[in-house]
């Protein structure tokens, strides 16, 4: 037999009066329920259909039955002894609404299905009608009658294949006398059974299992549709009357076959679970049986209009079920070739909605703005960028922050072992690249030097050494570089001169130098000198020191700095009064400045070599919690954003790709909305949960401003009816959920025990995923 009656379970149970005289039987609906659930009061007031011969009915009704229309039924019967079952499969007749064309095959095993008014009523006129041939005979046969009605219990179901009612009497339902007097009634030995219903209820019963019982497929992930089966029967005992709270044991087996990941008692996220089981049952409840292949067409230059029907019809030829009808939305995604300007425009289907919270799209990054004014100290920034922004976002960002002028640009750099790694100097380049430990500086130059070739001066500082009471002096690198652009290059006096220039800010008040020196000039003079004898540089040959320092102030310069042209050979020192020889094609050079003990002490060189990272977490530090509407969120999660720099898009025009730019816009709204909160954030070194407290609208969520595209035959404003809470961390948590009863009546769920709540109280920061409704606009 078909699976509909492979449990038991799933059938819906009817009890079924028989009488072999007026081959009546009353029959009575009701759900599959424990005996100890069903009250008398239950029992009395149930309403019961009766069947009787549909000759005999039409004779006794006359003018009446014809009135009343009907379906008319092919009833196909199946003995089948080894299982003490007998199994009825009710076939409509095309036929059914020509009356005098159906009545002319009906045989000899017709029946009629009516409720329980009409048969008193037809049993009253069959009655009255016979009242005046024999009172006597009537009233023996009247007792006969009463006294040979028995009662069968049966299971209806539909099956969705064939299209027909299903009915099942069996000998576990019954007593075994009730049971073979029903064998010797519907033997499929006998001519063909026919069955007219007037009652009406065959009809109602078929349209509700079509509404509530979609068409169950075998695909991914249920097989044969086991999840969908197991989802049933679950909501099916959690409706039950009653208070005994259900432990979905079934289910979770069920669910665990198809997906390991939720076997065993380990936790898992609440929305990844709703997502799996939300695709399971459109798999198992899809009405394609099989999925034809549909090429994409290029609608480039069409209106956005038709290119989003085409895109949903394509998407309903494979998948058609009732989450589709019910949770699926459609989204519009831009995407736009930072290069090329190639713009790519496409529709996907959504079942939820993913909202990052603000404190998962932006990050924090410090850096050190130096200025080349001569003027101002280093000042560090801490400013907030999209995670997924590019450099642009940065440098707008902090030209703000820093009141930068219109004269002035900023050049980023990333500093590592007091040397410049590298320059960020291509505006689409991705933050993603930047790492939370790195050191950036940003240096303020002015525009109109921007022809001029950029020098680097890195500082290197003698360092000593002891080993077995022998003094070993070399240069060791120290600070941050500082950057400037020179013009004039005539001589290495301009190179010195604009160096002393970015030094300014850093110089040590005046009495704090002449008091150091009053202190240690004169014990120390000897041994200073007798130090600086033992100063060996690597950089300076013996023949270099006082060749061209016949006058007295370029010997007092020599002492105070050196600077040294870095190339590919070796360092070759700057002369003050001598022209700088480089290329006149060279964009950017580095010189290597020599600090001397007494400029180590006029400067304060402190300042220089501070420089924090980009993002330091706080580990033990609390941040206050964070307030924002779900307007806000919504502002951002459609906001243009960059991809990321793993998420490349192959842009058709550059053959190549490319980090896009991406903008999603709503375009089709489904009738339940469910909003999930991203509330967890990782990175490399953290797993954190946000506490941000979200403000949502809970009865007039209005989209209209949100939606790019129209229905005036569609509302776009929902209703929210439950929330699903986590409380706890990363490590563990627990769940809970708000639910509205209707009328704003709301309950929390919280395992096994439930309560009522106001609605004042389901606002918290432990809401993670939310459940909106469509409603009719005020």
């Amino acid at each position: 037999m078909d699976d509909s009656f492979s449990s038991e379970d799933d059938d819906h149970l009817f009890d079924l009066d028989y009488h072999p005289y007026a081959r009546k039987r009353p029959l009575s609906s009701r759900l599959d329920r424990d005996e100890h659930d069903e009250t008398d009061d239950e029992e009395t007031n149930r309403q019961k259909l009766y069947l009787v011969p549909y000759r005999w009915w039409k004779e006794t009704q006359r003018s009446v039955a014809d009135q009343i229309g009907g379906i008319l039924y092919t009833v196909l019967s199946n003995d089948n002894y080894a299982d003490s079952q007998i199994v009825l499969e009710l076939r409509k007749e095309e036929s059914s609404g020509d009356r005098v064309k159906a009545e002319e095959g009906v045989s000899g095993r017709a029946y009629a299905l009516v409720n329980e008014a009409l048969w008193l009523q037809t049993l009253k006129w069959h009655n009255d009608s016979k009242a005046s041939e024999n009172d006597a005979r009537n009233h023996i046969v009247a007792e006969d009658q009463s006294q040979e009605v028995f009662l069968l219990q049966i299971r209806l179901s539909f099956s969705p294949e064939t299209n027909s009612l299903l009915v099942k009497i069996s000998l576990k339902d019954n007593t075994v006398n009730l049971y073979q007097r029903a064998c010797c009634i519907f033997s499929s030995e006998s001519e063909l059974l026919q069955i007219w219903d007037f009652s009406g209820q065959t009809s109602q019963f078929v349209m509700n299992e079509i509404i509530n019982l979609p068409n169950i497929s075998s695909g991914k992930p249920g097989k044969e549709g086991e999840l969908a089966l197991a989802f049933g029967e679950l909501l099916r005992k959690l409706w039950a009357p009653g208070a005994v709270p259900v432990a979905p044991r079934m289910f979770k087996c069920k669910l665990a076959k198809f997906a390991p990941q939720f076997s065993g008692y380990n936790q898992h996220d609440s929305q990844e679970f709703l997502a799996f089981l939300l695709d399971g049952l459109h798999e198992d409840l899809n009405r394609v049986k099989c999925k034809p292949y549909i090429e994409a067409k290029d609608a480039e230059g069409c209106p956005d209009e038709e290119v989003a029907d085409e895109y949903w019809r394509n998407h309903l030829a494979r998948n058609d079920s009732i989450i589709v009808d019910v949770c699926q939305g459609q989204y519009r995604s831009t995407l736009v070739c930072p290069v090329c300007k190639k713009v790519s425009v496409t529709f996907d289907p959504f079942m939820y909605v993913t909202l990052p919270l603000p404190s998962t799209t932006m990050r924090t990054m410090t850096l050190t703005v130096f200025s080349t004014d001569g003027i101002m100290l280093p000042t560090p920034f801490t400013i907030a960028v999209p995670k997924c922004g590019r450099l642009k976002d940065l440098i707008d960002t902090l030209s703000v922050a820093c009141s930068l002028r219109n004269d002035e640009t900023l050049l980023v750099a990333e500093i590592y072992k007091n040397q410049i790694f590298r320059l960020l100097d291509e505006p689409s380049d991705s933050l993603a690249l930047i790492r939370d430990d790195d050191k950036l500086v940003a240096y303020r130059l002015p525009k109109v030097s921007e022809t001029y070739p950029l020098v680097v001066f890195l500082h290197q500082q003698v360092e000593r050494s002891y080993s077995f009471g022998v003094v070993a002096s070399n240069w060791k690198p120290f600070g941050v570089p500082l950057v400037a652009r020179i013009q004039d290059l005539s001589s290495g006096s301009e190179i010195r001169n604009q160096f002393l220039k970015l030094l300014c800010p850093f110089l040590m008040p005046v009495e704090d130098v002449v008091n150091d020196y009053d202190g240690n000039e004169t014990g120390n003079t000897v041994n200073e000198n007798s130090k600086m004898e033992d100063i060996v540089s690597p950089l300076v040959s013996d023949s270099d020191v006082g060749s061209d320092s016949g006058a007295e102030n370029d010997f007092r310069l020599n002492t105070d700095f050196k600077f040294y042209l870095i190339n590919k050979l070796e360092p070759l020192e700057i002369k003050m009064n001598k022209p700088v020889s480089i290329s006149r094609f060279t964009k950017k050079f580095d010189v290597s400045v020599h600090w001397s003990e007494k400029m180590m002490e006029k400067y304060d060189t402190c300042l220089l070599s501070s420089l924090p990272e980009v993002f330091k977490p706080q580990l033990f530090t609390r941040r206050p919690q964070e307030s924002i509407s779900l307007n806000k969120c919504l502002e951002g999660f459609l906001q243009e954003e960059p991809l990321g720099p793993d998420d490349m898009w192959y842009c058709p025009r550059c053959k190549k790709p490319r980090q896009a730019n991406k903008k999603l816009d709503l375009w089709r709204l489904p009738e339940i909305l469910v909003i999930h909160l991203k509330r967890f954030s990782y990175n490399r070194f953290f797993k954190n949960k946000l506490e941000t407290f979200v403000d949502f609208p809970i009865h007039d969520l209005n989209l209209s401003n949100y939606i790019s595209h129209i229905d005036s035959q569609l509302s776009n404003c929902y209703q929210l009816y439950a929330i699903s809470n986590h409380y706890g961390g990363m490590g563990g948590g627990h769940y809970t959920a708000f639910v509205d009863h209707g009328h704003s009546r709301w309950f929390e769920f919280d395992d096994d025990k439930v309560f009522a709540v106001s609605e004042d109280r389901i606002k918290s920061s432990a809401a993670y995923v939310l459940f909106y409704r469509r409603v009719r606009e005020a």
